[in-house]
């Protein structure tokens, strides 16, 4: 059993932490939303605090998952932050879909207190956070690293050390861009069948036996033809992923036309009043042009 923070319950952050409380550990919570907060005690158990700090002292390993940059920063960094509560020898998990730049910035503030530091974002959506099936991408020193994961295995089915910090970050990227890709894709064909006149329940029935097949196909195809976009990942928050992936192509000097080009698309999305909407909308723009 460990002494654990979890700092920020969206809809994330409150099953995962959840996960620890059930597994046995002390946690204490933070969130911006007091009320939520006192409705996860209510739930799980553990504890309250008023602050970052307040939840991140005397914890073994503090856990992140907020929504930006800022608002990572506004946690971690500053006198109510949870490294001002930290001691030498603690670790800092942060599961924040963030730069890399800031995930550095972090390590190295961490580093100068003898914090360790770990950028951990995650794939798997907010199901894959309620049934503990989260893919976490880490980025850090290896000790550390090792501390933590039976810890974060609590609510994940894979947890890798990809490199140094920032390197979570950036597999974090290759993986929505490579969705951003697919789900275009699959968007334009499922569209395509549906104007051919095509029953598309046997159409999906018989290509995601093959090579088409995904698991964007197998989760969205469905409910994409049927015109449902209210599972799954938000368009807000794919667009603020994929400028974080465009940004960073401008530093390495990676060429992202089908991400560039499906981002525009997600802003047409949102100009339709589907910012709340899940990824699969760009079927909408198809099927309603």
């Amino acid at each position: 059993m460990s002494k654990l923070a979890f700092i920020g319950l969206g809809v994330m952050g409150y099953p995962m932490a959840g996960h620890l409380q059930k597994g046995g550990h002390q946690v204490t919570v933070y969130n911006r939303t007091a009320a939520k907060a006192e409705r996860w005690v209510a739930e799980f158990g553990g504890a309250q605090a008023p602050t970052p700090r307040a939840a991140a002292e005397g914890a073994e390993i503090a856990f992140t998952m907020v929504g930006n940059d800022d608002d990572l920063r506004s946690v971690a960094l500053g006198d109510d932050g949870a490294l001002a509560g930290m001691k030498a020898g603690t670790i800092l998990v942060d599961h924040t879909t963030a730069s890399a730049e800031v995930a550095r910035e972090l390590f190295a503030l961490a580093k100068d207190k003898g914090i360790a530091a770990i950028d951990a974002p995650v794939s798997g959506g907010q199901a894959g956070a309620e049934n503990g099936a989260l893919t976490v991408m880490c980025g850090g020193e290896q000790a550390p690293f090792d501390t933590s994961k039976p810890v974060i295995d609590a609510y994940a089915k894979a947890c890798i050390l990809l490199g140094t910090a920032g390197a979570g970050q950036l597999t974090k990227m290759v993986n929505q861009l490579c969705i951003a890709g697919l789900i275009q894709g699959l968007a334009e064909g499922m569209n395509f069948g549906k104007k051919a006149g095509l029953d598309m329940e046997k159409v999906i029935a018989v290509i995601s036996k093959g090579a088409a097949q995904s698991w964007q196909m197998d989760n969205r195809a469905a409910t994409m033809c049927e015109g449902k976009f209210d599972i799954g990942f938000a368009v807000d928050w794919m667009r603020k992923d994929l400028g974080i992936c465009l940004a960073e192509a401008k530093n390495n000097g990676a060429r992202l036309p089908v991400a560039a080009l499906v981002d525009q698309f997600y802003a047409h999305v949102q100009a339709r009043g589907g910012s709340r909407w899940d990824t699969s909308s760009v079927m909408h723009l198809l099927a309603n042009d």
